[in-house]
């Protein structure tokens, strides 16, 4: 079939001659400002679709949130949100969707002003948008495994990595267009199987079923073709981005190929594709909208029928005083309206889709055009813990202590002395994540945690920078096997540099505190007096118990570095007792000094523990592409299988798939994600807690692991 021969559709008049005009109170269902029911909405929405323009008016749409309520209502007439990538300028419009339910808030507005990463939007309108594409989409319904892509020939940017993959298992996307008169929307599309169809390298075509009846993407592209789209295939985590510039045909040929039981679309969307690719969601991944349990409940949020229709009744009330307007608000207050409304609402749905060829259509009843729940269920969680920020305490120039408490059900935070917290803090509306060693006592009501500045450190940049007293982190935890044993009555010697010195001091706190007598020895190394965290405890700890606490200090700039011969000297002092445990925290080239001099001085290398942080940066190689993760255990019974998309680690796409994967730290820090890879090629950011000999015995840490082939994982205890 040849593109450019096919009849395009080129005028107003043309596309009401196909679609009819929209009819009058289609258009009153829209406000111009949130009302309550509204706020409700956006209170409990997790995600949504976002269509925007950059400063060089280059299409985007993509999907923004990750977590009910992340956008911000500031009046009924401005919102905030942050938006990670990107900057939004001029007209901008959304599409909300809350899990399991068919119907779809929709707002349009324009780029007020930004702060940050957190843009501002006036909003000019909102309105309920009907369920039939969540339904024909069967969007919050189980997956159901796609026909295998076809090849498509040629250079096209269709031909890019995944691509023809992804469109041919979407069944759903939000498409953006703008008018010329500041105007931008973004709708909702949905149908069976594949949304969007590949005709040839460059070029897509998106039916337009019968069920359309604003019709604004369709107007809006007769005066300006530049559009864009984010497709989603149910139960993955990655989003195919689309841009280009679109046409409309009503060319009967094909139609004809888009039939359902005989019945073509009224027409037909082309898209002139010009960029394509297929990238990991933060948002879709956070949001969690492809498992049961985020799916809501009826009475979380208004019926969204009956909220179309108070919108239809006010404004017929408000424009000319309609007796019939005044009628359906008095109406609408009658106990037992809203749940007729929504069965006449269902049975219309379930009548026009049958009409447009669709069989099997599950509409559901319940709650909001709300649909039967999908089976997919999570993994086993590791479950965050929110805190709350109850004091920010200055230790030396470089580094702070944050007190932590708990933010929801005050109580004790437990762990052995010497473990580590994974920190968890949204920075530009993504979650970072970095592990810190408490430095408090366990068992105590907050949690200390010390956190020295990096150069270029995101996580420690914005610790020192933006926390104050009150701010809200996430911690997951405890984990890590570097810890003493407080009842254990054998002589502890410590090593640290810099702030290594924070779980060591977590043991100090605790040894000195339980009834053993045994003697506890520090040897902490730093640049300058200055940079000494915990200097003046350290001294107070040392006068009130001499008989079994010494620290030495060694300052670099003066006594120059810390070496084999300065730490053999200092061993050879000490005269440590044989059952003595060694434990070193710092530097790589320190620890490996350290553990050269207690082999040499022939310590068991069971009495020596070291901890080695990781930086939790990207992994130093991706795959471009999806790549597909099968998950066994003990080498032959298959547990389950997920997609990896780009930039995707194997512990993300796992988790999110409801795979059960173990993991604790999710920075590389304590192997406990460790699972033998039994088939491909993974990549993993180094340094992490993996030892040569584990490599060589080929397992890998699936939290900081990407793959770069399609992968078996055997997630058997090691």
């Amino acid at each position: 079939m040849q593109v450019n021969a096919l009849h395009r559709v080129t005028t107003v008049e043309e596309v009401e001659a196909t679609l009819g005009q929209a009819p009058s109170l289609i258009m009153l269902k829209q406000v111009n400002a949130l009302d309550e029911g509204c706020e409700t909405v956006l209170a409990n929405c997790p995600l949504a679709g976002f269509g925007y323009r950059d400063a060089d008016g280059v299409s985007h749409t993509t999907f923004i949130g990750g977590t009910p309520g992340f956008v911000r209502v500031h009046s009924p007439t401005r919102m905030s949100f942050v938006l990670p990538d990107g900057e939004a300028h001029g007209p901008v419009s959304f599409v909300f969707l809350l899990p399991g339910v068919g119907e779809t808030l929709r707002v349009n507005g324009s780029v007020a002003k930004r702060k940050g990463a957190e843009t501002f939007v006036d909003i000019e309108e909102a309105y309920v948008h009907c369920a039939q594409a969540v339904i024909r989409s069967r969007l919050w319904q189980p997956s159901v495994p796609a026909e295998p892509a076809s090849d498509v020939e040629g250079e096209g940017p269709l031909c890019a990595p995944g691509v023809a993959g992804f469109l041919a298992a979407a069944p759903f996307l939000v498409l953006s267009t703008w008018d010329n008169s500041g105007g931008s929307d973004t709708s909702p599309r949905g149908d069976q199987q594949a949304v969007a169809r590949i005709l040839d390298s460059r070029t897509l075509v998106i039916p337009d079923r019968k069920g359309n009846k604003r019709a604004d993407s369709l107007h809006n592209l007769l005066q300006d073709d530049r559009l864009s789209f984010a497709a989603l295939v149910p139960g993955r985590t990655g989003v195919l981005h689309v841009s280009g510039r679109g046409s409309i045909t009503d060319d009967p040929a094909l139609l004809e190929t888009m039939a359902l039981r005989g019945t073509p679309p009224h027409a037909a969307l082309l898209i002139e594709v010009e960029h394509a690719e297929v990238a990991a969601s933060d948002a879709v991944t956070r949001s969690r909208v492809w498992t049961a349990s985020t799916h809501l409940e009826r009475g979380t949020v208004p019926d969204l029928v009956a909220l179309a229709g108070k919108h239809l009744a006010g404004n017929m009330v408000d424009g000319d005083g309609s007796l019939l307007g005044r009628v359906l608000k008095v109406v609408g207050r009658i106990p037992g309206v809203t749940r007729l409304l929504r069965r006449v609402s269902d049975r219309a749905y379930r009548s026009g889709l049958r009409t447009e060829g669709y069989e099997d259509v599950e509409v559901g009843s319940r709650h909001g055009g709300r649909l039967k729940r999908s089976t997919i269920e999570p993994a086993a969680e590791n479950p965050l813990r929110e805190v709350r920020i109850a004091e920010v305490r200055r230790e030396t120039p470089s580094a702070v202590t944050l007190a932590l408490e708990d933010a929801e059900r005050p109580g004790p935070f437990d762990f052995r002395p010497g473990q580590f917290f994974t920190l968890v803090a949204d920075i530009d509306g993504r979650p970072v994540r970095r592990a810190y060693s408490a430095s408090s006592m366990p068992g105590a009501s907050r949690l200390e945690v010390t956190v020295k500045r990096v150069e270029s450190g995101r996580f420690s940049t914005h610790v020192h920078r933006n926390l104050r007293v009150g701010d809200r982190l996430s911690v997951r935890g405890p984990a890590g096997a570097f810890h003493a044993d407080p009842a254990a009555a054998h002589e502890v010697v410590l090593v640290a540099a810099g702030s290594g010195v924070t779980p060591m001091i977590s043991m100090i706190r605790t040894l000195l505190a339980a009834p053993a007598t045994a003697r506890i020895a520090l040897l902490y190394s730093n640049r300058s007096e200055e940079e000494v965290i915990f200097a003046d405890e350290l001294l107070r700890l040392e006068k009130e118990n001499p008989e079994r606490l010494s620290v030495t200090h060694v300052l670099t700039r003066e006594q120059g570095r810390l070496d084999a011969a300065g730490v053999r000297s200092w061993f050879t002092e000490l005269r440590p007792s044989e059952d003595a445990r060694y434990y070193m925290c710092g530097p790589e080239a320190l620890m490996d000094t350290v553990q050269g001099v207690l082999t040499e001085l022939g310590v068991p290398a069971d009495r020596v523990h070291h901890e080695r942080y990781t930086s939790g940066a990207d992994t130093t190689a991706t795959a471009t592409a999806p790549q597909k993760m099968i998950v066994v255990e003990d080498a032959t019974r298959e547990v389950g299988a997920a997609v990896v998309e780009p930039g995707q680690t194997l512990l993300e796409a796992g988790l999110a798939a409801g795979l059960p994967m173990p993991y604790s730290c999710t920075v590389g820090n304590c192997g406990d994600c460790m699972v033998k890879l039994r088939g491909g090629q993974v990549a993993m950011n180094e340094p992490n807690c993996l030892t040569p000999q584990q490599k060589a015995d080929g397992y890998v840490l699936t939290c900081v692991g990407c793959p770069l082939s399609k992968v078996t994982l055997d997630i058997a205890e090691p």
